[in-house]
């Protein structure tokens, strides 16, 4: 029963009811190769060269982060045997573990001739196999197991032999259904990074308006403003704006549910584990209370911010482990515009750099009360603070809203992966 069962997907196209048979990934592939090995430049000295930097996500990327080697090789190698065309499928086989087995699919031939590196296989398939089936088959959880399988770690660099990739067995159906198949993922995958580019559009949208909304380099006016304000912004000590939070949790009035953590998000979100270890009931009690509009400076590193983040509650009270550190606003302030100040990852760096030093775990070495000393600008108008914040909250919830939409879609296609495959 159950080898039946695997030569039936769950999830079919109509008009198709073959059984699907098993074959080597080697038994489907005119060519499995891997690239040219050189020492390549930064500079453009003749053919554009494919690594493992360009291949993120299964989608293929030469526009940036790009390095080259000469037509001619200086060493005798015919560059003519690395090109990259239409339909070649690319597979990182000597990286991390984690990106071992991970592939791309070149959708249409480079425009200018161009090659790729030794720690990637060009894969080309035979006629009765479809490249995008293929593809699709290289992001199903068997394909990741088996990948792992035949991996051999290293302390630099994994990697696994040809040899070994091309006795993997896989089920395969007819052509047709393979084309019908790659199709599909095909569209889905057009649609994912339309959304995901459409999301990066917005954040970086975003970015801009954040350094024109705030004054530059030493000047005291915005590069753009909203009409109706002109007056110069105030250079303030944040320590004249806020002060430390004493509250905490010792009255037990908040648990491990109430638990918020700062994110590369704009939200503080729910969280349980920190460092690896998670919350308890007892541990808790030492958690600081952070009540709506406080602000908080994490004090650890977060993904591209090695000195920790700056964040505003605009939700519920909740509690954070007690590394955070919590302030209160002691004059009218919109608490949001600091959240957004700290938002330019220049800006952030130029007021921790001379408050910080880094500890032991990479926290940072800072006091609640030396985070305040530094200088901050800031609109003398709580209105024109609110107009900036609310102009900025537009552009958060548009990202929110795409984040979710591109979500959605990467979990349908997780689903259909899952179902669509033996």
């Amino acid at each position: 029963m159950k080898d039946n069962q695997a030569k039936y997907p769950q999830l079919r196209f109509k008009g198709f009811t073959d059984p699907w048979e098993e074959s080597k990934l080697g038994d489907t592939l005119t060519e499995l190769k891997s690239g040219l090995s050189r020492m390549l430049s930064n500079n453009d000295i003749g053919l554009p060269v494919v690594r493992a930097n360009n291949i993120n996500d299964g989608q293929f990327n030469i526009d940036s982060d790009v390095k080259y080697w000469y037509v001619n090789d200086p060493q005798g190698a015919n560059t003519v045997n690395y090109l990259i065309r239409k339909n070649d499928i690319l597979i990182n086989f000597i990286n991390s573990e984690a990106k071992m087995g991970t592939a791309t699919i070149v959708e249409n031939t480079p425009i200018r001739d161009t090659i790729y590196t030794t720690n990637i296989l060009r894969a080309r398939l035979k006629k009765e196999y479809d490249s995008y089936y293929w593809f699709a088959l290289t992001q199903i959880n068997q394909y990741k197991i088996n990948i792992k399988i035949i991996t051999k770690p290293a302390v630099n660099q994994a990697s696994f032999t040809t040899v070994d990739f091309k006795k993997l067995n896989f089920m395969f159906p007819n052509l047709k259904e393979q084309q019908k198949i790659g199709s599909f993922f095909k569209q889905l995958d057009d649609t994912i990074a339309l959304h995901q580019r459409k999301l990066a559009k917005l954040k970086e949208l975003k970015q801009g308006y954040l350094q024109k909304l705030f004054p530059r380099n030493g000047s005291k006016f915005p590069q753009l403003r909203f009409a109706g304000f002109a007056d110069a912004w105030e250079q303030r000590k944040l320590g004249e704006l806020f002060k430390p939070s004493r509250n905490k949790n010792n009255n037990d009035l908040y648990n491990q549910k109430d638990i918020l953590a700062a994110s590369l998000g704009t939200e503080l979100i729910p969280k349980r584990t920190f460092f690896g270890l998670k919350s308890t009931k007892e541990s808790v009690k030492n958690y600081r209370v952070v009540k709506h509009g406080d602000l908080i400076y994490t004090k650890s590193p977060i993904k591209g911010f090695p000195n920790g983040i700056v964040r505003t509650n605009k939700g519920n009270v909740g509690i954070v482990p007690s590394l955070y550190c919590v302030y209160q606003a002691q004059k009218e302030i919109n608490t949001s515009i600091i959240q957004l100040y700290f938002e330019d990852k220049n800006r952030l760096d130029f007021y921790l750099f001379p408050l910080v030093n880094v500890g032991a775990r990479n926290n940072v070495n800072i006091t609640d009360l030396e985070f305040l000393e530094g200088i901050i600008k800031v609109p003398k108008s709580i209105e024109e603070q609110k107009k900036i914040v609310d102009f900025i909250e537009h552009f958060n919830k548009a990202i929110t809203l795409h984040q979710r939409k591109l979500e959605k879609l990467q979990e349908l296609k997780k689903g259909y992966l899952q179902k669509m495959f033996c």
